[in-house]
Order: C-alpha cells, then structure tokens, then sequence
C-alpha cells in the first residue's frame, strides 16, 4: 500500500512541479503535513544533501524521501514516477518535431536556435576563460583551438577535450 501511495504522490509532484528541483520543495512539505513519512527538518537535510549531490535535486529529493519512507524499493518507486511525466511528456514532443521537422517554420526556428545557442555557450566560456586566466590555460586554449581547426570531429571529442583542459588548468590553479 505505501509503494502505491508513493508512485501515486511522486507523479503527482514529477507533473506539476515547474521550474526545476526546488519547485518540488512545497509539494514535500505538503507530505510532511499530510503523511507521516518524514518531518520537516529530515525534508531540510534531504534538501541540503540533494544540493551537495551530483543529479538534479528533484530527483535526489525523490530518491531520499522513497528511502526514508519505504527502503530501496520505495526510493525506486518514488524516483521512477518523479521522473516519468517528463519521460512521458519528452517522447510525446520529440514525435510532434519529427512530425513537423521538415516544416519551414520549425525549420526556420531551429535554424535560429543553433547560433544563438552557440553564442550564448561561447560567452559563458569566454566569461570564465577571461575570470580563470593563467598561462597554461592559455596554452591549453591554443591547443585546443588548433585541434578543432586542424579537423572536425563530433561534439563529444570537443567536449571531452575541454573538461581535460579545464581539469588540467584548474590542477595547477590549484597548485600554483
């Protein structure tokens, strides 16, 4: 019974809780109110551990309160249905664009968002380029342009480059 009145509650909070981790905060307070499955303050410590956790905090939150709640098997029921409705809803979009993909406005839109995407990726890595300047960071950029110049590779490549690159400056950040 408790497995069903978390699915039920989790996929209540996955729909309707916009605007990231953090909105699912008031629908948790709400259990604490309604259920007795945990207390306020445990909704607090599971808020600041999901914070400190790597994933993103509502599904932390969700797999904190299924095992404080109901063990192993209540944190993969209440993680599965907080994450379901976005599944759900994802795959129900991602058909409608593959049915309008070789529509002109989609088209005309996309066309649009790619750059502007770009631009937006290329002055947060400027900004934090600019804030973290140190000579093998400058270097290493050197590399890494003259790598993505000399030939082109899938996106992965690049990305994988840059977390090196930003491993091995901020190491000797550290160091020096």
């Amino acid at each position: 019974m408790i497995y069903l009145q978390l699915i039920f509650e989790f996929l209540k909070i996955g729909l309707f809780s916009f605007g990231g981790g953090y909105a699912t905060i008031p629908f948790l307070y709400h259990l604490t109110i309604t259920k007795d499955w945990f207390t306020s303050q445990q909704l607090s410590d599971m808020v600041a551990l999901s914070s400190i956790t790597p994933g993103p905090v509502g599904v932390n939150v969700a797999t904190f309160a299924g095992v404080k709640t109901a063990g192993i098997l209540g944190a993969i029921f209440s993680t599965t249905s907080v994450i379901l409705p976005s599944l759900v809803i994802c795959i129900i979009l991602s058909k409608l664009l593959e049915k309008f993909r070789y529509n002109r406005y989609v088209q005309s839109v996309i066309s649009v968002l790619k750059p502007v995407s770009c631009g937006l990726l290329a002055a947060v890595g400027i900004s934090l380029f600019i804030d973290n300047l140190n000579l093998l960071g400058l270097i290493l950029f050197g590399v890494f342009i003259f790598l993505t110049i000399k030939e082109k590779r899938e996106p992965i490549f690049y990305l994988a480059i840059s977390a090196f690159v930003g491993m091995v400056a901020g190491f000797f950040n550290l160091m020096g």
